[in-house]
């Protein structure tokens, strides 16, 4: 059934912690890396994702994974898995026989601006580098660290690809661990799983939970791209550090996802830092794609995929990724902003 996908989705991120969401105010633009900063006041976040209040379709804010690669390579060079990486071949059970299939892809990307009352050298990303930072975004997500030998699998259909050629996940950068997760589904999701299962007769049944393993990582001015994170941020002042989260194996509805934060000095204010952040969720296109089976069963027609996906549905509530990407994404970056700068006091 493709609605397991739509529920399942929900449990990647979880919520976020809505004191720390408090200490900022998203202001809704066309394109945050062309906001001029001075156009940005304490306690505002410039963010743009092609959805928001004003737009009648939020599924604009997807992009088919080549068309995003192509228009947009200095984006796909940072904010896909690893730079070189295309939609993979997995394999597909089909009427009993395994056999690869390209797994297409929609991106959704999301990006921000805000700005720090604290120069670039007196941030220490490396503090940010730890279970206890995680859990303070969202305490409803579980975390404990991943042995890199317990990493993967990478030949299923979830780890196809995702196997960065560059290095082994959690090895060869200074300041990184490596993490499981666990979020146990909330609200009226359930539920929903309940009647998934129900209809599954025999098949294989949906958890009321998902795991997923992933990479965080600090990068200092000598691990970086100078040029190249400049060109992605539009703006042309040092880099001090870049705030990674990889997420390399997800088992259902994202293939990877990305939360990338750059750290630049304020070109007028060598006291302040600017952080450009993004968040990129790779999406498969099955889970978009077909949707007739929903539309005509009444109870399940308000769980179409792309409408729960982005946030058009009467099953989105709350505040985090149950309300859809859009939301989330804005909560989210939020709670990172607040803890930043509470820091930074």
């Amino acid at each position: 059934m493709r609605m397991q996908h739509a529920i399942v989705l929900f449990t990647l991120f979880g919520s976020a912690a809505a004191l720390a969401a408090q200490d900022f105010t998203i202001q809704e633009v066309s394109d945050a890396r062309k906001t001029e900063l001075a156009q940005i006041k304490p306690g505002i976040i410039v963010f743009s994702d092609h959805t928001g209040p004003n737009t009648v379709d939020s599924e604009t804010a997807l992009f088919h994974f080549d068309d995003w690669a192509e228009k947009h390579p200095t984006e796909k060079k940072f904010l896909a898995l690893y730079p070189g990486y295309t939609e993979p071949t997995d394999p597909k059970v089909v009427n009993g026989t395994t056999s690869p299939v390209l797994e297409k892809l929609y991106m959704y990307v999301a990006q921000a601006r805000f700005v720090l009352d604290k120069a670039p050298g007196a941030i220490d990303l490396s503090h940010y580098v730890s279970l206890a930072f995680l859990q303070k975004i969202d305490p409803t997500i579980t975390h404990q660290a991943l042995a890199p030998g317990d990493i993967g699998p990478f030949n299923d259909e979830a780890g196809t690809g995702n196997q960065n050629p560059d290095r082994a996940w959690c090895t060869g950068r200074t300041t990184s661990i490596c993490i499981k997760s666990n979020y146990k589904l909330e609200g009226k999701i359930p539920m929903g799983i309940m009647l998934v299962n129900k209809l599954r007769d025999g098949s294989k049944k949906v958890a009321d939970h998902i795991d997923f393993q992933s990479e965080l990582s600090a990068l200092g001015p000598s691990d970086l791209d100078q040029a190249a994170l400049q060109d992605l941020t539009t703006l042309n002042t040092p880099v001090s550090g870049v705030l990674e989260q990889d997420l390399f194996y997800i088992n259902q509805i994202l293939k990877f996802g990305k939360f990338f934060a750059v750290f630049q000095a304020d070109p007028d204010d060598g006291n302040k830092t600017v952080v450009t952040a993004f968040m990129s969720l790779a999406i498969k296109a099955s889970v978009l794609d077909e949707k007739r089976g929903y539309e005509t069963i009444p109870v399940l027609r308000n769980l179409v995929p792309a409408q729960v996906l982005m946030g058009q549905s009467s099953f989105n509530s709350g505040s985090s990724i149950s309300a859809g990407l859009p939301v989330y994404a804005r909560n989210e970056i939020k709670t990172i902003a607040g803890i930043l700068q509470r820091d930074a006091k």
